[in-house]
């Protein structure tokens, strides 16, 4: 019956799954489909912040390409439509479902550090810690781009097409433009004073020394260029060659306006040459019966998201109270104190450092230790001590020292892909702040990272070891939270957000939302969401804060800062019969645009 629905509802030209001519004719046409934050159908889905990369990634699964073809085709256009979030000058993280082996695996395209870099290096020398704006939009910040590399090594594991190909649609789609939206313009209108500093991003992102009109097309040459350039020579141009060298050159001393001077980077091309985008196995927990896999350190994101997903079930075993029943203050206040005590061993315990004790952090037993302190009635004061995740757990465990966390970009994308054989992508990309850096690397039109502000500047807290801290060759840590969960060891539901920080609170929110309270996939996207980071404050949005929920959440201790926006998430959820839900945002960031291949009507 579904099949026969489906097949009612394609576009003109189009036949449903297991038709002869399925992938011939005019099958493999491009149609064009609108921008949704819902869409349902057949024969495989993304989703992401923007129509044009998700069309681009649907069209690859049109023409036979699987969900890693597909993953970084739709990443590659977004460094053309979302050039201050994502793109090769930045990094990120894939978790990928293969089917045919029956297994998760990950990719880690985190930007690294130059082997020059000491746990000193941004601090001054009387040991404090450096201006963090005046190391933002500079060349100190800059890391080794990992995403070329993670595209690369993505497709030659998991992928059916050459980089070539799948970097095709982003080359025509630069060259061709896009039409300027207001999220597009707001960005590039909010950092026009910082990319006024350098001649080269002036020239291309502030043409006529504006942002560019809402409505208007943006075209970039130079990066319809750069990705030609991968495209003929392979990521060698970059890693070994002379796109490598002219990234190099441009952090090592880059060209800044007159009067302008910024510090200069220590990257070198044996840094590029010694990259590599390293596949590893992922994060492993289990909510509800569901198998949730996420991406291992220095991502803190998948041992974050699992240890709250624990808590929020320690809390029910605690109070017999389930999270399905609460009213909304109950939820939030749980939700909240979950975060903030997962954001509290994160900020002792994770980083790009041996003998993060991962499987501790991630464990049930560890979880009811933590949750002994729980109040339903009240919020632990901010911010709440780390725990002592050593196997040995009690009824209730030592309390150690409380400290709060650094500082982390807000910018990143993310993109969720599934394809018609059961492969399923979350790939979270970046290049760290909104507009990296603020260093275009001439003649290429992208923008440089300025990932390496993620480390801690000094110690979170004196004698205690940070495993934070900057260090020669290292990745500093990440909340890019990219999650798969299985039902019965198949695809069952796909998601991740951007947002720094508050990406593992978006994230852990969405789950929840759809898993627990009852909502709809769009309407867990869609809900107001809070984030509590083990800060002295925490951050949610208006229609918490000015609402009787926040009078709620107050009256419990919370202390409530206003936030425009929290994360943009985008989830795939895979129903029987080879059915897809795609879903996004229906406002943050003008609203996410979902797709299938085969929509149901």
């Amino acid at each position: 019956m579904l099949a026969a629905v489906a097949a009612a509802a394609l576009p003109l030209g189009l036949l449903a799954p297991g038709a002869a001519a399925a992938d011939r004719g005019p099958a493999r046409l491009p149609v064009a489909l609108p921008k949704t934050p819902v869409m349902v159908g057949f024969g495989g889905a993304v989703s992401s912040v923007d129509r044009d990369a998700s069309q681009v990634g649907i069209d690859v699964l049109r023409r036979g390409g699987n969900a890693a073809d597909a993953a970084v085709a739709t990443a590659a256009a977004l460094g053309v439509t979302e050039p201050y979030s994502a793109g090769i000058g930045g990094g990120g993280f894939l978790v990928y479902y293969d089917a045919r082996a029956k297994r998760v695996t990950t990719v880690d395209g985190r930007e690294t550090a130059p082997a020059t870099f000491t746990p000193e290096t941004f601090r001054n020398p009387d040991g404090t810690a450096m201006s963090f704006p005046t190391v933002v939009s500079s060349g100190l910040s800059v890391g080794v781009p990992g995403t070329p590399a993670l595209w690369d090594r993505t497709l030659r594991r998991f992928g059916t097409w050459s980089l070539n190909a799948a970097l095709r649609p982003a080359e025509n789609l630069a060259r061709r433009g896009f039409v300027v939206d207001q999220t597009f313009h707001d960005q590039t209108a909010e950092n026009a004073k910082r990319f006024a500093m350098f001649p080269e991003t002036a020239r291309v992102f502030l043409p006529n020394g504006a942002a560019p009109a809402v409505g208007s097309k943006f075209v970039n040459r130079d990066l319809a260029g750069a990705y030609r350039l991968l495209r003929s020579q392979g990521v060698g141009v970059l890693y070994r060659g002379s796109l490598g060298e002219a990234i190099v050159d441009e952090a090592r001393d880059p060209h800044t306006a007159p009067g302008v001077s910024v510090l200069h980077g220590e990257l070198t091309t044996g840094d590029l040459r010694s990259y590599e985008a390293l596949v590893k196995a992922p994060i492993h927990s289990q909510y509800k019966g569901l198998d949730v896999y996420g991406m291992p350190v220095p991502s803190s994101g998948g041992i974050a998201v699992a240890q709250i997903l624990n808590l929020m079930t320690a809390y029910e075993k605690r109070t017999g109270v389930s999270t399905s029943s609460l009213d909304q203050v109950g939820y939030l206040h749980r939700f909240s104190e979950a975060s903030a005590t997962a954001f509290a061993d994160r900020n002792r315990y994770v980083g790009d450092v041996p003998g993060v004790p991962v499987q501790q952090l991630v464990s049930p037993a560890f979880a009811r230790e933590r949750a002994c302190l729980f109040d339903p009635a009240q919020a632990q004061p901010r911010p709440i001590p780390f725990g002592e995740p050593d196997g040995d757990y009690a009824a209730c465990g030592q309390q150690s020292l409380a400290q709060t966390g650094g500082h982390e970009g807000m910018s990143t994308t993310h993109l969720t892909v599934a394809d018609r054989w059961g492969n399923v992508a979350a790939y979270t990309l970046t290049i760290e702040q909104t507009g990296g850096s603020g260093i275009t690397v001439p003649g290429y039109g992208f923008l440089l990272n300025n990932e390496l502000t993620d480390f801690n500047f000094v110690p979170l807290t004196p004698g205690v070891p940070d495993p934070n801290l900057p260090g020669p060759g290292k990745r500093p840590r990440s909340s890019m939270s990219p999650t798969i969960l299985l039902r019965d060891g198949r695809p069952y539901l796909a998601v991740g957000s951007p947002g720094g920080a508050t990406i593992i609170t978006t994230v852990s929110q969405t789950i929840l939302g759809y898993l627990d309270r009852g909502l709809s996939l769009k309407d867990a996207i869609a809900a107001a969401r809070l984030s509590s980071r083990n800060g002295s404050t925490e951050g949610a949005e208006p229609a918490i804060v000015d609402g009787p929920v926040g009078a709620g959440l107050t009256a419990l201790g919370h202390r409530l800062s206003e936030s425009s926006e929290i994360g943009a998430a985008t989830a795939i959820r895979s129903l029987r019969f080879g059915l897809f839900e795609a879903a996004a945002e229906t406002s943050r960031r003008g609203g996410g645009s979902a797709m299938v291949v085969w929509p149901v009507r």
